[in-house]
C-alpha cells in the first residue's frame, strides 16, 4: 500500500478508534505530514521501537505498540516460553501507562503472562525484575533522553539484558510478519486479572532491588564517617529516579541530599528542561543554582528512564562547578572499585571490566594497571550485558564493571542494562571517600589523568530527518567505507575496522583480519598518537555520529588535540 493508502485504510477501517480517525482527519489538507506518517512502519529495530507519538504507522500509538508486541508473542511462543511470562516498566512520559497495558493485554491475549510495576519505574529494575520473576522477556516503554513528543518500547530476553544477536534479527523477523492489524490480539483487562494473566508488581521486587544494590558498596563506615559533611545535589529530570535514588541514599546514610524541588515530579512535557538529557549542560540550571546556594559537593542527574548518571563537581580552587563526561564518572567509578577491591580483598578470581569500543582509552590503561581484563564490545549496553551471560556461561571471567561513553555504567549483575540508581550509589561512595581524604572530586579526576594521561572525548552529530536524511546517511557511510581517508590532519590511519564486514585492515602492511565483533554498521578509524575515530549511524534517532579521542600531556593539550581532530574530520565530510 502507498502511504496515501495506508491513511485512507486507517481512516476508514472499523479497527481503528474515533479519537485516531479524528486526529487524522485533522491532517487532510497536510500532504507532506501524512506522508511522513504512513510512508513507512515505525520499525522495530534491534533496541525495539522510538518515534514520535501520534497516528499512523511511522509514529508510535497503541496500534504500533500492539503489532510489535504480536510479534513478541509470536516469537515466545515459537521458543517455548509462553509459560513465563513477561516484565513490564514504564517511564514518566505521555501514554507510557497505556502502552504498558497495551503491551501487557496483547500478551494476554496470546496466553502469556504478564507482570506490570503499578507505576513508573527505571529501566535497570525491570532488568532486575524479570531476572528475579524468571520471565522469557521484558520491556520497558520509554524514550529514555528524547523529546517530550517521543515515545519508545525497549524488549528484553531473559538474562536481563536487551536482546542481541541472532535473536534481535529473530524478533525482528516476527515483527515484520505481522502486516495485518486484525491479526493482532487484545483482550479486556478485568478479564485478564481475573484470568491471573495480568499481575501487578512493586514493594516486594523494590526491596529485593536495594538489597542487590547495597551488595556492592565497599566502604560503609567511610560513608557514615562524613555523612553529616558531605552535600549532594540530585534532580531526577521529572523521570524515574526520584524514588529510589533517595531511597538508596538515606538508606546508607547520606544526610544532606538535596533534590531539585522544581524537577522533582514526573512531568511527561518536562517544563523545565529543553532536552532532559544530563549530557546536555543546560539542563543542570536549576541543579547547579541549588549547588551554588547549599555549598554542594557534587550535583548529579539522572535521565528520565534512570539508566544514565551526568554529573558536576566542586573544585574548590575555583569556587566553579566542573562538568563531567560519561568517560570521566565512569573512570572514577571504576578506578575506585578496581583499587578498593583490590586493597580490601574482595576482587574477584579473573576480575573483567567490559567496556565499548567508543569508550575512553583511559579504560584499558586502569584496568591493566590493576590487572584485570578489559573487553571491548560495541556500542550499546546489550553487549556489556551479554558479555556477563557468557562469562556465566563459561566461567572465563568475573565481571566488576561495565561502562559506555554516554553516560552509562553497571557495578554487579543484579541487572543487565545500565543503571543509574546503583551508579548514584558509587559515586556517592567515591566522594565520601574523596571527603575522607580531603580532596574533591575533581581533584580525584586530576589525580586520574597525571597517572593515566590527559584522555580526552568528543562527539560530532549531524541530524538528518526524514527519507533525504536516511539516504544522505548512507551515503556518507558508503564513501567513508569505499575510500577510507588515509589521515585526519597530522594523524594518520593506522588501522581502519569495517565491522559490517568485518574486516581489520593494517594500512602499513595491508594486512587484513577479522574484527572479532559481530556485525555492525560502524567504521573505526585507529589513529597515531593514542588517537582515534569512529562512524556510526544511530539506531534511535536521524543522525550520523562521530565519536573521537586523543591524549594529551594536560587538559589545554588534550583539548587542542581533540578540536583539531574535529576539524580535521569536518573537511574531510
Amino acid at each position: 500500500m502507498s502511504y496515501k493508502e495506508q491513511y485512507d485504510f486507517w481512516l476508514k477501517d472499523s479497527y481503528f478508534d474515533e479519537k485516531t480517525k479524528e486526529e487524522l482527519r485533522g491532517i487532510a489538507d497536510n500532504e507532506k505530514e501524512i506522508e511522513d506518517r504512513f510512508y513507512k512502519e515505525l520499525e522495530f529495530g534491534t533496541g525495539g521501537l522510538r518515534g514520535v507519538i501520534g497516528a499512523g504507522t511511522n509514529r508510535m500509538n497503541i496500534y504500533t505498540v500492539r503489532k510489535a508486541t504480536q510479534g513478541l508473542a509470536n516469537y515466545i511462543i515459537a521458543q517455548g516460553g509462553k509459560d513465563k511470562g513477561v516484565a513490564i516498566a514504564y517511564d514518566s512520559r505521555r501514554m507510557s501507562p497505556e502502552f504498558a497495558d497495551e503491551a501487557a493485554l496483547c500478551l494476554n491475549a496470546n496466553g502469556i503472562k504478564a507482570y506490570v510495576f503499578d507505576a513508573l519505574r527505571p529501566t535497570p529494575e525491570l532488568s532486575f525484575a524479570l531476572r528475579t520473576l524468571h520471565c522469557i522477556s521484558g520491556i520497558v516503554i520509554t524514550a529514555s533522553h528524547n523529546p517530550p513528543e517521543y515515545n519508545g518500547y525497549k524488549a528484553y530476553w531473559e538474562d536481563g539484558a536487551q536482546v542481541a544477536a541472532p535473536r534481535d534479527q529473530e524478533i525482528i523477523t516476527e515483527v515484520k510478519k505481522v502486516t495485518d492489524y486484525h491479526q493482532v490480539k487484545t483482550m479486556d483487562k478485568e478479564e485478564a486479572i481475573a484470568a491471573g494473566l495480568y499481575q501487578v508488581i512493586g514493594k516486594e521486587i523494590d526491596d529485593a532491588y536495594m538489597a542487590e544494590l547495597k551488595k556492592q558498596i565497599i566502604h560503609p563506615e567511610i560513608i557514615q564517617e562524613v555523612a553529616d559533611d558531605i552535600k549532594i545535589v540530585y534532580s531526577p529530570f521529572h523521570g524515574t529516579g526520584n524514588v529510589p535514588v533517595r531511597r538508596i541514599l538515606s538508606e546508607l546514610g547520606f544526610k544532606n541530599v538535596y533534590v531539585v524541588p522544581e524537577q522533582e515530579l514526573p512531568d511527561p512535557d518536562f517544563t523545565t528542561l529543553d532536552y532532559p538529557n544530563p549530557e546536555d549542560p543546560k539542563a543542570f540550571t536549576l541543579a547547579l543554582a541549588l549547588a551554588k546556594e547549599k555549598n554542594a559537593d557534587i550535583v548529579l542527574a539522572t535521565d528520565p528512564d534512570a539508566d544514565r548518571l551526568g554529573i558536576y563537581a566542586l573544585d574548590t580552587k575555583s569556587g566553579e562547578y566542573i562538568p563531567f563526561t560519561g568517560n570521566m564518572s565512569g573512570m572514577l567509578i571504576a578506578e575506585y572499585i578496581l583499587r578498593e577491591r583490590t586493597a580490601t580483598g574482595t576482587m574477584p578470581e579473573n576480575p573483567a571490566l567490559v567496556t565499548t569500543i567508543v569508550t575512553t582509552n583511559m579504560a584499558a590503561a586502569i584496568a591493566k594497571d590493576y590487572n584485570v581484563k578489559c573487553i571491548e564490545v560495541l556500542t550499546g549496553f546489550k553487549y556489556i550485558g551479554e558479555q556477563i551471560k557468557l562469562f556465566e556461561q563459561n566461567g572465563s571471567n568475573n565481571y566488576v564493571f561495565g561502562l559506555e561513553e554516554s553516560y552509562g555504567c553497571l557495578a554487579g549483575t543484579h541487572a543487565r542494562d545500565k543503571d543509574a540508581v546503583v551508579a548514584v550509589m558509587c559515586l556517592c561512595e567515591m566522594a565520601a571517600w574523596c571527603k575522607k581524604n580531603g580532596i574533591t572530586v575533581w581533584d580525584q579526576m586530576l589525580k586520574l589523568y597525571e597517572k593515566y594521561g590527559y584522555f580526552k572525548e568528543t562527539q560530532y552529530a549531524i541530524t538528518l530527518k526524514g527519507i533525504d536524511g536516511s539516504k544522505q546517511i548512507a551515503e556518507m557511510m558508503d564513501k567513508l567505507r569505499s575510500n577510507p581517508p588515509k589521515s585526519f590532519g597530522e594523524l594518520t590511519v593506522k588501522e581502519f575496522r569495517d565491522y559490517d564486514r568485518n574486516v581489520t585492515k593494517d594500512l602499513t602492511t595491508g594486512e587484513e583480519r577479522p574484527t572479532g565483533l559481530p556485525k555492525s554498521n560502524v567504521l573505526y578509524f585507529d589513529l597515531t598518537n593514542d588517537s582515534w575515530c569512529c562512524a556510526r549511524p544511530s539506531g534511535t534517532e536521524p543522525k550520523i555520529k562521530f565519536y573521537m579521542g586523543v591524549k594529551g600531556t594536560s587538559l589545554e593539550d588534550a583539548q587542542d588535540k581533540v578540536e583539531k581532530l574535529t576539524e580535521a574530520l569536518k573537511s574531510y565530510l
